[in-house]
């Protein structure tokens, strides 16, 4: 295993809640991080911009509440997601929040800078930086990136098409820091798994949609506990990058999910205007290929009991 920095050493679970784009809040962040896995939200959900410090200062307080009545059972630290592709015209903004509230775990996607992981890194925070293949994951650790998230094929949102075999060991061939494995995850022995591979974590996402506290509509999460891997499609259409979606989602908006267009990265678009780009983002819903071990909607407290059950189940038939 890898030596961790101090803001993901010793945790309960090794678990990292992934961002939710538009469905990960306070409510939920919070949840996960009091029960024991990193909870984290994209900075871009706190809409308009002005909400994230609100939102940044209510999860600080919240935790910090929970630690002072717990000393025995701390929370797991959180993490901020920011988007750096150029489209994101709030990152200054955002990373201004994330400084002045030293967010003790930031996780960048959609390129790597080396800007970003030197303002975290001058409070003490750690950085991580979501990949899809070795080559980006090079290029991430060349620009200061503390650790990876592998998103290897299955993974829920924009996901890569790697086995996580092939990208784990690829990535272990030369790299002995923080490792997350994200996709398909969605049980305790499944984050087994992840570590026998090499990973320090397992990075969960849509496994947490269908929880109370997740700000999705009652219809998505009853989709992800009704549907399985034979529901996932894989497209860019919306987004322009390639990702995991529910078929009945886009049934519903109109479109054949075995006939799709090919997308356009230049159709990329965060911002909070009205407009079908950002309305495909409400009406398509993303998910992951472990849908299929989701079988009721529960706190995401429940659901992380449930995960350190199984996951201890699994080590004691390894006898581990």
């Amino acid at each position: 295993m890898s030596k961790l920095p101090g803001a993901l050493a010793n945790l309960p679970l090794p678990i990292i809640g992934s961002p939710l784009f538009i469905i990960s809040t306070p409510k939920l962040v919070i949840a996960q991080c009091k029960a024991g896995v990193v909870g984290s939200m994209p900075a871009l959900n706190a809409r308009p911009a002005s909400q994230l410090e609100d939102w940044l200062a209510e999860i600080t307080e919240e935790l910090a509440a929970h630690n002072k009545a717990n000393p025995d059972r701390p929370a797991a630290p959180f993490a901020i997601n920011q988007i750096v592709h150029k489209s994101n015209d709030r990152l200054d903004h955002d990373m201004e929040m994330i400084v002045k509230y030293k967010a003790p775990i930031v996780i960048t996607s959609l390129g790597a800078r080396t800007d970003v992981n030197d303002a975290v890194h001058s409070y003490g925070g750690v950085t991580l930086h979501d990949i899809i293949s070795n080559t980006f994951a090079k290029k991430a650790v060349e620009k200061g990136a503390d650790g990876l998230i592998a998103v290897a094929a299955g993974a829920g949102g924009h996901a890569g098409v790697k086995s996580p075999f092939a990208l784990v060991q690829e990535i272990r061939q030369w790299f002995d820091g923080p490792l997350a494995l994200s996709g398909s995850i969605a049980t305790g022995a499944g984050v087994l798994a992840a570590q026998a591979m090499g990973a320090d974590f397992a990075y969960i996402g849509t496994a947490f949609i269908a929880t109370e506290e997740a700000r999705a509509s009652d219809a998505y999460k009853e989709a992800i506990v009704a549907g399985d891997s034979d529901d996932i499609v894989y497209s860019n259409l919306f987004t322009g990058v390639h990702g995991n979606y529910l078929a009945p989602s886009i049934l519903a908006a109109g479109m054949d999910p075995a006939n799709l267009p090919e997308g356009d990265l230049k159709t990329m678009n965060f911002s909070t205007a009205a407009g079908d780009k950002v309305k495909a983002w409400k009406d398509i819903w993303g998910s992951g290929q472990g849908i299929g071990a989701i079988t009721e909607v529960a706190s995401a407290a429940a659901y992380v009991e449930k995960l350190k059950a199984e996951y201890a189940a699994a080590r004691r038939r390894l006898a581990l």
